[in-house]
């Protein structure tokens, strides 16, 4: 499974919110698919661009996969080389366009799992989100913080500021009205009558 990175995770979000506010979707369209639209967040290119970038070599996303090379100077090729250097893998953008991952659709409930259409959008965006809610959850098990719990009381404020700072004398000055006082902290207060 992809990568469990922010990046990754913030992709598969924003591209299923893109598909849920009604972006123009077409399964057999290489930019408007599933693929095509995770490619539209990765690469910031328009569907027009990812499409005319899939057309100059034969056959779907699953097949521009299979055909992959990070040295061929295609213009397919370099969006994939964009997405897999996100931190997506080849079998996982394989496995988008038919929403066909085991892992995610054993996450998905058992009811809308076996609904699921791979050309429909809402289906897409389910799978997307699903994805990204199992890669977050291993994110943030993957995260350990220490501890919080110490033998030792906190000091308190006033002893970490230096001595000069927290002198609370304060002159009446020559016009009979007291000047602000300084507080032990070093903060000048200000009193009213």
């Amino acid at each position: 499974m992809a990568q469990r990175t922010l990046a990754v995770i913030q992709a598969l979000r924003d591209t299923a919110h893109r598909l849920a506010t009604q972006a123009p979707y077409q399964w057999g369209h290489m930019g408007s698919c599933n693929c095509g639209h995770l490619a539209q967040t990765v690469t910031k290119l328009t569907k027009a661009e990812i499409h005319a970038r899939a057309m100059q070599r034969y056959g779907d996303w699953e097949r521009q996969l299979i055909d992959y090379c990070p040295t061929s100077g295609l213009p397919i090729d370099v969006t994939i080389d964009e997405m897999l250097a996100l931190g997506f893998t080849r079998q996982d953008l394989t496995h988008l366009e038919r929403l066909s991952d085991p892992t995610i659709r054993r996450a998905i409930p058992f009811e809308q799992r076996n609904a699921l259409r791979h050309n429909q959008r809402d289906d897409v965006v389910l799978y997307l989100r699903t994805w990204a809610d199992l890669l977050e959850a291993d994110l943030l098990d993957s995260i350990s913080l220490p501890s919080l719990t110490s033998s030792a009381a906190p000091a308190p404020i006033a002893a970490l500021l230096p001595a000069a700072s927290r002198s609370i004398s304060a002159p009446h000055s020559p016009s009979g009205k007291a000047p602000p006082a300084q507080s032990r902290w070093g903060f000048s207060v200000f009193i009213l009558y």
